[in-house]
């Protein structure tokens, strides 16, 4: 059985609030109907100061997830460590592992956008050094125990219920990224099917002695919108998923790799490009998968055509194949 993924940015250009509102509810309606009927993990990200309204909030948003679902697991890929204070990064991780009984997974990145460095007043050319001090401050945070920080002695609790700690991986595409998660013996997620990468980090726990196990994209891991005729829904509906594909671009310089990466201009260069597919249940069940990621509210998305993909998800590919 593929692991199933429900993804969710929240995404919406020109939004009211009253109507980003309505949004965000949607997307909790749509995380438990999916916790119901047996996906497993709904996705969501961090980008600051974007005209389109993408999501800054991930783990306020976890938290709402959590309380509208009792077994699906909230992955946030990634978190922009050198953006957080060490300490409340520690407390409300903590705080939702005890919320959700262990649900939350924490991919931390250090991002690729100078902008969200500067709207923070974060030094964009100390984010290698303050991602360390950060993963390293959680780790001793997390024992419930006294250490040492920036030269004073803390505490912070309450300890999470996960043991040893809640789980915390490395993200990234860097050589950088790979020895950090090597160096503190974390998992590393690399943001892109990066074999090359996933090899330096093993020979990396060699030489530090260290354990870790690598969540990588597969080579073929598109983002999905399930439809009875994909030709109407391209024709109605592919300019939401153009949008957040001109977006991702706009950010992305050679030197990153994302499992999300488009040069399409047009729709139709988006549809032939295959990195968002719309594809009826029947071509889901028969693509071979191993990681299913549906994007229900994509770029904008209609709340109800996002219901209807998630629908069809649910209720015609996730029984078929499992049967």
């Amino acid at each position: 059985m593929p692991v199933s993924v429900v993804r969710f940015n929240l995404v919406e250009p020109g939004a009211s609030p009253a109507g980003l509102g309505a949004r965000y509810r949607a997307a909790l309606d749509m995380a438990a109907y999916a916790d119901e009927h047996g996906v497993t993990t709904v996705q969501t990200e961090e980008h600051h100061g974007v005209g389109n309204n993408w999501l800054p909030s991930p783990f306020a948003f976890a938290g709402a997830v959590f309380g509208a679902t009792r077994s699906i697991a909230v992955t946030v890929s990634a978190v922009i460590g050198p953006l957080h204070d060490p300490l409340r990064l520690a407390e409300d991780i903590a705080v939702l592992d005890l919320l959700s009984g262990g649900r939350l997974v924490t991919v931390a990145g250090i991002g690729y956008r100078p902008e969200e460095y500067a709207l923070f007043d974060v030094d964009w050319k100390r984010r290698g050094r303050l991602q360390d001090e950060l993963l390293e401050t959680l780790l001793k945070a997390w024992t419930g125990e006294e250490f040492e920080y920036r030269g004073r002695t803390v505490r912070v609790t309450p300890r999470p219920l996960t043991d040893p700690h809640p789980l915390l991986l490395v993200g990234g595409s860097s050589k950088a990224a790979a020895r950090r998660a090597a160096r503190l013996g974390l998992p590393f997620f690399p943001s892109a099917h990066l074999p090359e990468l996933e090899a330096y980090y093993k020979e990396r726990l060699t030489e530090y002695g260290t354990e870790g196990w690598t969540m990588m994209p597969t080579a073929e891991t598109p983002l999905l919108h399930i439809a009875e005729d994909p030709d109407r829904a391209w024709a109605e509906f592919g300019e939401h998923f153009l949008h957040e594909a001109l977006t991702y671009a706009s950010w992305q310089s050679g030197e990153i790799h994302s499992a999300v990466r488009s040069g399409a201009t047009t729709v139709a260069e988006l549809r032939a490009e295959g990195v968002y597919r719309i594809v009826t249940p029947e071509e889901c069940v028969s693509a071979g998968l191993d990681n299913l990621v549906l994007h229900p509210l994509a770029g904008g998305m209609p709340v109800a055509e996002g219901w209807r993909s998630l629908r069809l998800f649910a209720e015609a590919v996730l029984p078929a194949l499992a049967a």
